[in-house]
């Protein structure tokens, strides 16, 4: 079993990518804010043109399976979990 971790820059750009990919934009215009929340757990604020959208945890996750699918060439159906790291923030760890 392989383990991956996923730095919050690349969740990011999943983010921009699979939002981009959904509403026909290019990921450069698209801007994502990760956050964590103790009572409601991971969440992001994402940007597309005007609007705001808020995503949630599984959205984030199918996110991250969209980038791992179409970017890293890898099964997008591995073990995938957020995790807030002290020094490096909101990853991602995947075992595949």
């Amino acid at each position: 079993m392989d383990t991956m971790t996923i730095s919050e820059q690349d969740i990011v750009n999943s983010l921009c990518l699979y939002l981009a990919n959904k509403k026909d934009r290019t990921p450069e215009s698209i801007q994502v804010e990760l956050l964590y929340d103790d009572d409601y757990g991971f969440s992001a604020e994402a940007y597309v043109g005007a609007r705001k959208q808020i995503l949630v945890e599984s959205n984030i996750i199918e996110a991250l399976r969209f980038w791992l699918d179409t970017e890293r060439h890898v099964d997008p159906y591995g073990s995938l979990r957020l995790e807030l790291d002290e020094e490096q923030g909101i990853i991602a760890q995947y075992n595949s």
